[in-house]
């Protein structure tokens, strides 16, 4: 299954009136106006998708503050972007897709295979000279059925097996795993026996991946391998997902913890490391 679509490929695809299903998330920490810079300026047929809504379930101290939505809810999401069954569904963000991979991660989750984001977003577009429009835009109604489970998870109580016995990644910021830091979350700090592995060197300046050598040799670096069981967390599981489309383009698969450290450091008997 191919991660990637380049800008390019996009744009001959709408060109050519071929099918295809384009879907802006734009959001990042600390700016609730995705939806506004969506209505400025976006790419022509892309639907607005609100992570906060319709990606994530409600928060809760227990669960973190992104849990995965329910199997219904996304359905019932994704039928009102206009995705049917064989639809080929492209996402972007205007962040390098640091945000789009939640979205790409949960319809790949949902049984969707022809699912990509597009390298670059919309940074790229733009770059590329390609034009944008401003306004909202809504598709018909689809009729896709989503079934959970084509992406694998780990559950909070395997967490420390996997830092044990495989390769736990954290995909946050250096000085939020070192405990420098916590702007968001009740405790500093990471879970015992993970690996500082920031989701902003996936990408080249240009907001792009880097490229799959590139990336292997990253994961290698961190003690990936075909041979080991690999997780990935993050905060609350958004930019986790973006480490996973990393790792496979980089020919790797792993499993997401979807409560990340927002759940873990939220449980008073779970054990907390700091430094590097």
């Amino acid at each position: 299954m191919k991660t990637l679509m380049d800008v390019q490929a996009l744009r001959d695809r709408m060109t050519s009136g071929l099918q295809t299903v384009l879907l802006d998330v734009r959001w990042t920490l600390g700016d609730p106006h995705g939806h506004g810079h969506y209505q400025s300026a976006h790419i022509p047929g892309a639907v607005f998708v609100d992570l906060e809504s319709t990606l994530s379930a409600e928060p809760s101290a227990r669960e973190g503050r992104h849990p995965l939505p329910t199997i219904d809810r996304l359905q019932e999401a994704a039928r009102q972007w206009g995705i049917n069954d064989g639809d080929v569904v492209v996402a972007y963000d205007n962040s390098g897709n640091t945000s789009a991979a939640r979205l790409w991660w949960l319809l790949r989750w949902a049984g969707l295979e022809t699912v990509h984001l597009l390298d670059g977003g919309l940074t790229a577009w733009t770059a590329a000279g390609f034009e944008t429009e401003g306004g909202e835009e809504q598709h018909c109604l689809g009729e896709v059925d989503l079934t959970q489970g084509a992406m694998p998870v780990t559950p909070i109580d395997a967490v420390s097996d996997v830092a044990r016995d495989g390769v736990l990644l954290d995909a946050r910021a250096g000085e939020r795993f070192r405990g420098e830091v916590e702007p968001l979350d009740p405790k500093a700090g990471h879970i015992p026996g993970a690996i500082s592995a920031p989701t902003t060197e996936n990408l080249a300046p240009d907001l792009r991946f880097k490229t799959p050598q590139d990336l292997r040799e990253r994961f290698e670096a961190l003690g990936v391998s075909d041979t080991v069981d690999v997780a990935v967390y993050c905060g609350s599981g958004i930019t986790a997902a973006h480490q996973i489309a990393a790792l496979e383009i980089a020919g790797y698969r792993a499993a997401l913890y979807p409560g990340s450290w927002s759940q873990w450091s939220s449980r008073s008997e779970l054990p907390v490391a700091t430094g590097a």
